[in-house]
């Protein structure tokens, strides 16, 4: 009897929120994988197609050209921002002044919204009047059309995105520094290990859990990487910038074909799956 009373209380107390994850997450997800496999423009009746969608998108060159942008993009992001924001993480740690107030001036971006962000980084990477194009050319640099150059875009939105996300890697890394007893520095120390050898013995060895995990996440939002790319390019130039997500987007919104768009989403779930795996494996393979 008590026990069921607990039930019911567990119930009552988790009802709401268990209600609303069925009703607006888990279903819409399950959902998209039955879109998947019709033929449906939100206006027709849907018509089942089986596998036609996946085999498709197997043979279209726009998807494997956003798959392959999206490496593009993660190739660049990812060891930008786990450096930088490690090395960051490392100065502020140390005995500095207003190392609280760097903390936060880095960490402002973060809670940024990506809107504001990329219509401020819009308008810096402008290739007519924008700041940095203004700044080269008081040296001397005619700067390029950084957001309308297919050579220079993807760069562009590498870039906006280091800089919005630095300050999140750099408390994780923060987190995992104040983890690592001091005790272990002093005895490298008195063992006459120079200040890189301890970070290479001691620093590197000791956030080697917060590497991971900073690791996954930041491969997984990068596969996702969507908000800048929509509003600071639209994909564009041509299809220079079109990632994952922004084919998705475009499939779903601008042409209508939900069945597409979802094959496409459920692929990309696929493929972050397999990633995530494969990292997880090699980390208890290391340990």
């Amino acid at each position: 009897m008590k026990k069921q009373k607990n039930w019911l209380w567990v119930l009552l107390f988790l009802g709401p929120s268990l209600l609303g994850f069925l009703v607006f997450i888990a279903f819409p997800i399950l959902y998209s994988l039955v879109i998947s496999f019709t033929d449906w423009n939100l206006l027709n009746p849907m018509k089942f197609i089986g596998i036609d969608n996946y085999a498709s998108l197997l043979r279209d060159k726009n998807f494997w050209a956003a798959l392959r942008n999206t490496g593009t993009f993660i190739i660049g992001y990812l060891p930008s921002v786990m450096i930088l924001g490690l090395a960051i993480a490392i100065l502020l740690n140390s005995k500095i002044k207003l190392k609280t107030f760097f903390r936060g001036i880095y960490f402002l971006p973060v809670v940024t919204s990506w809107v504001a962000v990329s219509l401020v980084w819009k308008w810096l990477l402008n290739g007519q009047y924008g700041l940095l194009n203004y700044f080269l050319s008081l040296i001397g640099i005619h700067g390029p059309s950084w957001l309308t150059d297919p050579r220079t875009a993807m760069f562009a939105i590498i870039i906006t995105s280091v800089w919005k996300d630095i300050g999140f890697i750099m408390v994780l890394y923060l987190g995992g520094l104040q983890a690592i007893s001091p005790s272990l520095y002093e005895a490298a120390e008195i063992d006459g290990a120079s200040q890189w050898r301890q970070f290479w013995h001691v620093t590197l060895p000791g956030l080697r859990p917060t590497t991971f995990f900073v690791l996954m996440i930041s491969l997984i939002n990068s596969f996702q990487v969507f908000d800048q790319v929509n509003i600071m390019t639209g994909g564009g130039p041509g299809n220079a910038t079109t990632v994952m997500v922004q084919n998705i987007y475009n499939s779903a919104f601008n042409f209508f074909e939900m069945g597409r768009a979802s094959a496409m989403s459920w692929l990309l779930f696929l493929i972050i799956f397999a990633v995530s795996l494969v990292q997880m494996f090699g980390e208890r393979r290391h340990k």
